[in-house]
Protein backbone atom coordinates (compact mmCIF):
# COMPACT_ATOMS: atom_id res chain seq x y z
CA UNK A 1 0.00 0.00 0.00
CA UNK A 2 1.28 3.33 -0.65
CA UNK A 3 0.68 6.46 1.64
CA UNK A 4 -2.65 8.01 0.61
CA UNK A 5 -4.04 4.05 0.52
CA UNK A 6 -2.24 3.76 4.31
CA UNK A 7 -3.90 6.83 5.54
CA UNK A 8 -7.29 5.53 4.02
CA UNK A 9 -7.23 2.22 5.62
CA UNK A 10 -6.39 4.50 9.18
CA UNK A 11 -9.75 6.36 8.16
CA UNK A 12 -11.43 3.23 7.75
CA UNK A 13 -10.37 2.09 10.97
CA UNK A 14 -11.53 5.03 12.92
CA UNK A 15 -15.37 4.61 11.32
CA UNK A 16 -15.05 1.04 11.95
CA UNK A 17 -13.85 2.31 15.60
CA UNK A 18 -16.60 4.88 15.88
CA UNK A 19 -19.41 2.53 15.17
CA UNK A 20 -18.12 -0.10 17.60
CA UNK A 21 -17.81 2.40 20.40
CA UNK A 22 -20.74 4.41 19.48
CA UNK A 23 -22.78 0.93 19.53
CA UNK A 24 -21.36 -0.17 23.17
CA UNK A 25 -22.40 3.10 24.72
CA UNK A 26 -25.80 2.87 23.71
CA UNK A 27 -26.12 -1.26 24.62
CA UNK A 28 -27.35 0.56 28.22
CA UNK A 29 -29.13 3.36 27.17
CA UNK A 30 -31.30 1.36 24.57
CA UNK A 31 -32.10 -1.56 27.04
CA UNK A 32 -33.49 0.91 29.57
CA UNK A 33 -35.67 2.45 26.70
CA UNK A 34 -37.17 -0.86 25.81
CA UNK A 35 -35.69 -1.24 22.66
CA UNK A 36 -34.96 -4.74 22.74
CA UNK A 37 -36.78 -6.19 19.49
CA UNK A 38 -37.50 -9.35 20.48
CA UNK A 39 -39.30 -11.27 23.43
CA UNK A 40 -36.68 -14.17 23.81
CA UNK A 41 -33.20 -13.10 22.33
CA UNK A 42 -31.69 -16.08 22.99
CA UNK A 43 -33.90 -18.30 20.61
CA UNK A 44 -31.99 -19.17 17.81
CA UNK A 45 -34.99 -18.65 15.03
CA UNK A 46 -34.62 -15.20 15.21
CA UNK A 47 -31.55 -15.32 13.53
CA UNK A 48 -33.42 -17.56 10.83
CA UNK A 49 -35.49 -15.12 10.36
CA UNK A 50 -33.25 -12.30 10.13
CA UNK A 51 -31.32 -13.88 7.41
CA UNK A 52 -34.58 -14.96 5.22
CA UNK A 53 -35.53 -10.81 5.20
CA UNK A 54 -32.05 -10.55 3.82
CA UNK A 55 -32.55 -13.20 1.24
CA UNK A 56 -36.09 -11.38 0.91
CA UNK A 57 -34.26 -7.98 0.54
CA UNK A 58 -31.74 -8.61 -1.86
CA UNK A 59 -34.18 -10.14 -4.09
CA UNK A 60 -36.44 -7.18 -3.92
CA UNK A 61 -33.29 -4.88 -4.66
CA UNK A 62 -31.89 -6.70 -7.27
CA UNK A 63 -35.27 -6.18 -8.80
CA UNK A 64 -35.78 -2.75 -8.17
CA UNK A 65 -32.26 -1.99 -9.91
CA UNK A 66 -32.84 -4.41 -13.08
CA UNK A 67 -36.44 -2.43 -13.93
CA UNK A 68 -35.07 1.07 -12.60
CA UNK A 69 -37.13 1.77 -9.31
CA UNK A 70 -33.66 2.75 -7.97
CA UNK A 71 -35.55 5.52 -6.73
CA UNK A 72 -37.58 3.44 -4.70
CA UNK A 73 -34.65 1.66 -2.86
CA UNK A 74 -33.52 5.30 -2.12
CA UNK A 75 -36.80 6.15 -0.41
CA UNK A 76 -36.80 3.47 1.82
CA UNK A 77 -32.78 3.80 2.69
CA UNK A 78 -33.07 7.60 3.70
CA UNK A 79 -36.56 6.24 5.18
CA UNK A 80 -34.54 3.75 7.50
CA UNK A 81 -31.86 6.64 7.92
CA UNK A 82 -34.29 8.54 9.48
CA UNK A 83 -35.55 5.66 12.03
CA UNK A 84 -32.27 4.22 12.92
CA UNK A 85 -30.94 7.55 13.65
CA UNK A 86 -34.04 8.38 15.78
CA UNK A 87 -33.49 5.24 18.13
CA UNK A 88 -29.86 6.52 18.99
CA UNK A 89 -30.95 11.06 19.00
CA UNK A 90 -33.77 9.85 21.36
CA UNK A 91 -32.02 8.75 23.83
CA UNK A 92 -28.04 11.02 23.58
CA UNK A 93 -30.52 14.49 22.92
CA UNK A 94 -32.04 15.92 26.46
CA UNK A 95 -35.70 16.45 26.29
CA UNK A 96 -35.98 19.39 26.18
CA UNK A 97 -39.03 20.37 23.95
CA UNK A 98 -41.52 17.29 24.24
CA UNK A 99 -44.58 16.84 22.43
CA UNK A 100 -46.57 14.34 24.78
CA UNK A 101 -43.76 11.49 24.94
CA UNK A 102 -41.76 12.16 21.49
CA UNK A 103 -38.73 14.13 22.31
CA UNK A 104 -39.50 16.78 19.53
CA UNK A 105 -35.01 17.59 19.48
CA UNK A 106 -34.74 13.60 18.27
CA UNK A 107 -37.02 14.13 15.65
CA UNK A 108 -36.09 16.64 13.94
CA UNK A 109 -32.43 15.73 14.03
CA UNK A 110 -33.48 11.96 12.21
CA UNK A 111 -35.44 13.93 10.65
CA UNK A 112 -32.17 16.26 9.35
CA UNK A 113 -30.31 13.16 8.62
CA UNK A 114 -32.84 12.11 5.84
CA UNK A 115 -32.54 15.58 5.01
CA UNK A 116 -28.62 16.15 4.70
CA UNK A 117 -28.50 12.82 2.35
CA UNK A 118 -31.50 13.95 -0.20
CA UNK A 119 -30.18 17.75 -1.01
CA UNK A 120 -26.32 17.27 -0.42
CA UNK A 121 -25.41 13.36 0.08
CA UNK A 122 -21.95 14.54 -0.29
CA UNK A 123 -19.07 12.12 1.09
CA UNK A 124 -18.94 13.16 4.49
CA UNK A 125 -22.37 13.40 4.72
CA UNK A 126 -22.77 9.59 3.98
CA UNK A 127 -20.19 8.85 6.22
CA UNK A 128 -21.44 10.70 9.24
CA UNK A 129 -24.99 8.89 8.71
CA UNK A 130 -23.55 5.74 8.21
CA UNK A 131 -21.88 6.01 11.44
CA UNK A 132 -25.03 7.15 13.18
CA UNK A 133 -26.98 4.25 11.31
CA UNK A 134 -24.09 2.05 12.23
CA UNK A 135 -24.13 2.53 16.37
CA UNK A 136 -27.65 2.22 16.25
CA UNK A 137 -28.01 -1.08 14.26
CA UNK A 138 -25.31 -2.57 15.83
CA UNK A 139 -26.74 -1.74 19.53
CA UNK A 140 -30.16 -2.62 18.30
CA UNK A 141 -29.27 -6.29 16.78
CA UNK A 142 -26.60 -6.16 19.83
CA UNK A 143 -29.31 -6.64 22.85
CA UNK A 144 -31.78 -8.47 20.67
CA UNK A 145 -29.56 -11.33 19.54
CA UNK A 146 -28.71 -13.44 22.41
CA UNK A 147 -24.90 -15.19 22.02
CA UNK A 148 -25.72 -17.74 20.37
CA UNK A 149 -28.31 -16.27 17.97
CA UNK A 150 -25.73 -13.81 17.04
CA UNK A 151 -22.71 -16.24 16.51
CA UNK A 152 -25.39 -18.29 14.07
CA UNK A 153 -26.12 -15.22 12.46
CA UNK A 154 -22.96 -13.95 11.58
CA UNK A 155 -21.59 -17.25 10.96
CA UNK A 156 -24.38 -18.27 8.61
CA UNK A 157 -24.00 -14.25 6.93
CA UNK A 158 -19.72 -14.92 6.37
CA UNK A 159 -20.69 -18.16 4.29
CA UNK A 160 -23.42 -16.35 2.41
CA UNK A 161 -21.35 -13.38 1.88
CA UNK A 162 -18.08 -15.53 0.34
CA UNK A 163 -20.57 -17.33 -2.09
CA UNK A 164 -22.36 -14.22 -3.05
CA UNK A 165 -18.78 -12.45 -4.02
CA UNK A 166 -16.83 -15.47 -5.27
CA UNK A 167 -20.17 -17.82 -6.26
CA UNK A 168 -23.24 -16.13 -7.66
CA UNK A 169 -21.27 -12.63 -7.69
CA UNK A 170 -24.68 -10.87 -7.67
CA UNK A 171 -23.59 -8.76 -4.72
CA UNK A 172 -20.64 -7.43 -7.01
CA UNK A 173 -23.70 -6.18 -9.10
CA UNK A 174 -25.59 -4.63 -6.29
CA UNK A 175 -22.64 -2.78 -4.94
CA UNK A 176 -22.99 -0.84 -8.89
CA UNK A 177 -26.28 0.61 -8.12
CA UNK A 178 -26.24 1.18 -4.63
CA UNK A 179 -23.06 3.39 -5.03
CA UNK A 180 -24.52 5.35 -7.74
CA UNK A 181 -27.58 6.35 -5.48
CA UNK A 182 -25.47 7.92 -2.49
CA UNK A 183 -26.96 6.48 0.39
CA UNK A 184 -25.49 5.22 3.31
CA UNK A 185 -25.20 1.42 3.01
CA UNK A 186 -21.70 2.47 1.96
CA UNK A 187 -18.76 4.07 4.01
CA UNK A 188 -16.95 6.03 1.76
CA UNK A 189 -13.36 6.74 2.55
CA UNK A 190 -11.20 8.98 0.07
CA UNK A 191 -7.86 8.63 -0.90
CA UNK A 192 -7.27 12.29 -1.90
CA UNK A 193 -8.36 15.56 -0.68
CA UNK A 194 -10.36 16.82 -3.65
CA UNK A 195 -12.20 13.67 -4.26
CA UNK A 196 -15.86 14.19 -4.11
CA UNK A 197 -18.68 11.63 -4.24
CA UNK A 198 -20.92 14.07 -6.12
CA UNK A 199 -18.79 14.77 -8.75
CA UNK A 200 -17.83 10.90 -9.26
CA UNK A 201 -20.15 9.42 -12.04
CA UNK A 202 -18.39 5.82 -11.12
CA UNK A 203 -17.53 5.27 -14.93
CA UNK A 204 -13.95 3.91 -13.85
CA UNK A 205 -15.26 2.14 -10.85
CA UNK A 206 -13.99 -1.48 -10.35
CA UNK A 207 -15.74 -3.30 -7.75
CA UNK A 208 -13.04 -5.37 -5.04
CA UNK A 209 -15.40 -6.39 -2.41
CA UNK A 210 -18.82 -6.75 -1.60
CA UNK A 211 -20.69 -8.10 1.64
CA UNK A 212 -24.43 -9.36 1.59
CA UNK A 213 -26.69 -6.69 0.88
CA UNK A 214 -29.91 -6.35 1.84
CA UNK A 215 -32.51 -2.89 2.78
CA UNK A 216 -33.20 -1.35 6.42
CA UNK A 217 -36.35 -2.63 6.76
CA UNK A 218 -38.66 -2.56 9.69
CA UNK A 219 -39.88 -5.65 11.95
CA UNK A 220 -43.73 -6.00 13.35
CA UNK A 221 -42.15 -3.84 16.29
CA UNK A 222 -40.61 -0.80 14.13
CA UNK A 223 -36.88 -1.88 14.62
CA UNK A 224 -35.01 -1.88 11.96
CA UNK A 225 -34.21 -5.53 10.47
CA UNK A 226 -30.91 -4.57 8.29
CA UNK A 227 -29.06 -1.95 7.09
CA UNK A 228 -25.75 -3.70 4.88
CA UNK A 229 -23.88 -3.24 1.98
CA UNK A 230 -21.09 -4.10 -0.18
CA UNK A 231 -17.76 -3.04 -0.48
CA UNK A 232 -15.84 -1.39 -4.16
CA UNK A 233 -12.86 0.40 -5.16
CA UNK A 234 -12.74 3.27 -7.48
CA UNK A 235 -10.35 3.00 -10.33
CA UNK A 236 -7.65 0.18 -10.76
CA UNK A 237 -5.05 -0.50 -8.27
CA UNK A 238 -2.25 1.56 -8.68
CA UNK A 239 0.63 -0.22 -10.45
CA UNK A 240 2.43 1.54 -13.33
CA UNK A 241 2.69 5.11 -14.27
CA UNK A 242 -0.08 4.31 -17.00
CA UNK A 243 -2.69 3.21 -14.52
CA UNK A 244 -5.19 5.68 -12.97
CA UNK A 245 -5.18 6.53 -8.98
CA UNK A 246 -7.96 5.82 -7.03
CA UNK A 247 -9.63 8.18 -5.22
CA UNK A 248 -11.79 6.73 -2.76
CA UNK A 249 -12.58 3.09 -1.99
CA UNK A 250 -16.16 2.34 -0.50
CA UNK A 251 -16.80 -0.09 2.57
CA UNK A 252 -20.24 -1.78 2.84
CA UNK A 253 -22.09 -0.08 5.82
CA UNK A 254 -22.83 -4.05 6.74
CA UNK A 255 -19.13 -4.69 7.11
CA UNK A 256 -19.22 -2.50 9.74
CA UNK A 257 -22.57 -3.67 11.32
CA UNK A 258 -22.58 -6.78 11.39
CA UNK A 259 -18.95 -7.73 13.92
CA UNK A 260 -20.13 -4.77 15.82
CA UNK A 261 -23.81 -7.31 16.68
CA UNK A 262 -21.02 -9.88 18.20
CA UNK A 263 -19.35 -7.16 20.18
CA UNK A 264 -22.64 -5.53 21.70
CA UNK A 265 -24.05 -9.26 22.27
CA UNK A 266 -20.91 -10.26 24.13
CA UNK A 267 -20.71 -6.81 25.96
CA UNK A 268 -24.51 -7.59 27.04
CA UNK A 269 -25.22 -11.21 27.52
CA UNK A 270 -21.99 -12.48 28.82
CA UNK A 271 -21.18 -13.26 32.69
CA UNK A 272 -17.87 -11.76 32.06
CA UNK A 273 -16.92 -8.64 34.51
CA UNK A 274 -17.43 -5.23 33.37
CA UNK A 275 -13.35 -3.81 33.01
CA UNK A 276 -14.79 -0.66 34.29
CA UNK A 277 -14.04 1.85 31.11
CA UNK A 278 -15.39 5.29 31.86
CA UNK A 279 -18.31 5.86 29.91
CA UNK A 280 -18.54 2.43 28.40
CA UNK A 281 -19.64 0.24 31.33
CA UNK A 282 -20.95 -2.59 29.30
CA UNK A 283 -17.23 -3.04 27.92
CA UNK A 284 -16.27 -6.51 29.44
CA UNK A 285 -13.00 -8.90 28.09
CA UNK A 286 -14.83 -10.81 25.73
CA UNK A 287 -16.29 -7.34 23.85
CA UNK A 288 -13.12 -6.26 23.97
CA UNK A 289 -11.17 -8.59 22.22
CA UNK A 290 -14.03 -9.11 19.89
CA UNK A 291 -13.05 -5.68 18.67
CA UNK A 292 -9.61 -6.85 18.58
CA UNK A 293 -10.82 -9.50 16.62
CA UNK A 294 -12.72 -6.93 14.24
CA UNK A 295 -9.85 -4.69 13.55
CA UNK A 296 -7.39 -7.90 12.93
CA UNK A 297 -9.91 -8.88 9.98
CA UNK A 298 -10.50 -5.28 8.71
CA UNK A 299 -6.86 -5.20 8.08
CA UNK A 300 -6.75 -8.20 6.40
CA UNK A 301 -9.45 -7.10 4.05
CA UNK A 302 -8.05 -3.71 3.48
CA UNK A 303 -4.85 -5.25 2.26
CA UNK A 304 -6.82 -7.48 -0.11
CA UNK A 305 -8.92 -4.95 -1.38
CA UNK A 306 -6.02 -2.27 -1.83
CA UNK A 307 -4.57 -4.62 -3.96
CA UNK A 308 -7.62 -4.49 -6.60
CA UNK A 309 -9.58 -7.51 -6.16
CA UNK A 310 -13.26 -8.51 -4.93
CA UNK A 311 -13.21 -10.08 -1.64
CA UNK A 312 -15.98 -10.87 1.03
CA UNK A 313 -16.07 -9.35 4.12
CA UNK A 314 -17.87 -10.86 6.38
CA UNK A 315 -15.46 -13.84 7.04
CA UNK A 316 -13.18 -11.95 7.78
CA UNK A 317 -14.52 -9.36 9.94
CA UNK A 318 -17.25 -12.06 11.39
CA UNK A 319 -15.09 -14.61 11.55
CA UNK A 320 -12.62 -12.13 13.71
CA UNK A 321 -15.39 -10.88 15.75
CA UNK A 322 -16.69 -14.13 17.14
CA UNK A 323 -13.10 -15.61 17.28
CA UNK A 324 -11.81 -12.80 19.25
CA UNK A 325 -15.56 -13.04 21.51
CA UNK A 326 -14.16 -16.49 22.27
CA UNK A 327 -10.72 -16.34 23.17
CA UNK A 328 -11.81 -13.22 25.62
CA UNK A 329 -14.40 -15.46 27.00
CA UNK A 330 -11.97 -18.21 28.06
CA UNK A 331 -9.11 -15.29 29.51
CA UNK A 332 -12.59 -14.23 31.54
CA UNK A 333 -12.80 -17.72 32.88
CA UNK A 334 -16.22 -18.17 31.20
CA UNK A 335 -17.07 -22.11 30.65
CA UNK A 336 -17.00 -22.42 26.75
CA UNK A 337 -20.33 -23.88 26.63
CA UNK A 338 -21.68 -21.25 28.43
CA UNK A 339 -19.69 -18.20 25.98
CA UNK A 340 -21.54 -19.90 22.66
CA UNK A 341 -24.82 -19.91 24.47
CA UNK A 342 -25.49 -23.58 24.99
CA UNK A 343 -25.73 -23.79 28.27
CA UNK A 344 -29.55 -23.68 28.54
CA UNK A 345 -29.40 -26.95 25.83
CA UNK A 346 -27.40 -29.03 27.83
Amino acid sequence: MNAREVRGAAVAAVLFLLVQVGALAMVGPFETAGYQAVEDPSDPTNSLVYIAAILVATALMLAAFKYAFERAVKAVVLLSSALVSWYVFAVVTPPLVTVGPVNVVAVALSIGVALALLIYPEWYVVDAAGVVMGIGAGALFGISFGLLPAILLLSVLAVYDAISVYGTRHMLSLAEGVMELRIPVILVVPLSLSYSLLADDFSGANEVHEDEESAAVADGDGAPVDDDEESATDDEAPGDADEPTRDAFFIGLGDAVMPTVMVASGAFFSPAASLGVAGLPALNLPALLSMVGTFLGLGILLWAVLKGRAHAGLPLLNGGAIGGYLLGSVLAGVPLVRALGLAAYL
